[in-house]
């Protein structure tokens, strides 16, 4: 514990002057009784009470945490909170502009995410992956809510799809790093070294169709052993729907199992999302790690609370013994 205005403490100083007052009191009583004794007015037999020093003791002991409050002591406590970080990742292939989800599915995924993003508290730290047949870091993991969500209204369908490809970006974001899949003929290694990242989750929100890429399984056990929570969020219906393409009809349908496979590697949830507002409940689920952190905080008011008591219990003997407070 620490104290803001130590100084305030010199206000103790006073405390042993009033007792060797009070002391000087009670033998002057002490000396009038006798003389009133020799006279024959009282008994000069002394009873002894047990409870004359209670009361004040007790504002004597009211008026030093009064002194200790004036002093503003300040202790560590321990305080609650979620902590971690998400990585928001969005598949921005041309089939997310498909309109079995009104307006589209990558128009209601931003919609979800923008109030996911605003009730986060400021201990979360959020960033944003925008991937098709590559990823992007649009916003590495912050506190900036103003840079995330900017990061989120700039996201436009287009291109292809790689689910690998948005795994490994979002570690990437994670880890502050680029991270390469395992064996990859670049880097000529089988492994890829990470780090583990307790707390952490990507939410995937992709309608599952994967064109080509890295291997998302081999991706998902490699999100695992760092430690890093996915979990897929379904976008669009099995059913699908038809888009244009440079001219071309295309069809595209939600990719369930395929999904399901990610999320259950890595100790994560599938989640299927038909509109905007299911999509809202799936982010009110994600849960996160809460820790417990020891933060200063001024307990001035614990001090004055628990001097009022002892005025209090002090005042009440009085009254109980003597019929007055003083």
């Amino acid at each position: 514990m620490t104290l803001t205005w130590p100084w305030a403490l010199l206000g103790l100083l006073a405390l042993p002057a009033l007792i060797v007052g009070y002391r000087r009191q009670l033998r002057a009583q002490a000396r009038r009784r006798d003389e009133l004794a020799a006279q024959g007015l009282v008994l000069s037999v002394r009873q002894r009470d047990r409870w004359r020093h209670v009361a004040p003791v007790l504002l004597l002991a009211a008026l030093a945490v009064l002194i200790a409050a004036l002093a503003r002591p300040v202790a560590a406590v321990a305080q609650p909170s979620r902590e971690g970080t998400v990585v928001l990742a969005f598949d921005v292939s041309g089939s997310m502009a498909a309109d079995d989800m009104r307006p589209t599915r990558l128009d209601a995924a931003k919609a979800a995410a923008r109030g996911f993003v605003e009730q986060q508290p400021a201990s979360v730290r959020i960033g944003v992956v925008a991937f098709g047949g590559t990823a992007i870091v649009t916003a590495r993991p912050t506190d900036d809510r103003a840079a995330v969500l900017a990061a989120v209204n700039r996201l436009q369908p287009q291109g292809d799809t790689s689910l690998g490809e948005g795994i490994l970006g979002s570690l990437s974001a994670i880890a502050g790093r680029p991270i390469t899949a395992p064996g990859d003929a670049e880097t000529g290694t089988d492994e890829t070294p990470i780090g583990y990242y307790p707390g952490t989750a990507v939410v995937l929100l992709t309608d599952g169709e994967d064109t080509g890429g890295p291997d998302p399984a081999e991706l998902a056990d490699l999100a695992s052993t760092a430690g890093v929570r996915i979990e897929t969020i379904g976008l669009g219906t099995p059913e699908g729907a038809v888009i244009e393409v440079d001219g071309f009809s295309i069809a595209t349908a939600l990719d369930a199992p395929t999904l399901q496979r990610i999320s259950e590697t890595t100790g994560g949830t599938y989640h299927a999302a038909k509109d905007a507002a299911s999509l809202a409940q799936v982010y009110d689920s994600i849960e996160l790690q809460w820790v417990t952190r020891t933060v200063p905080r001024e307990i001035t008011s614990l001090f004055a609370g628990v001097a009022a008591l002892l005025l209090l219990a002090g005042a009440t003997v009085s009254v109980l013994r003597q019929g007055r407070v003083i």
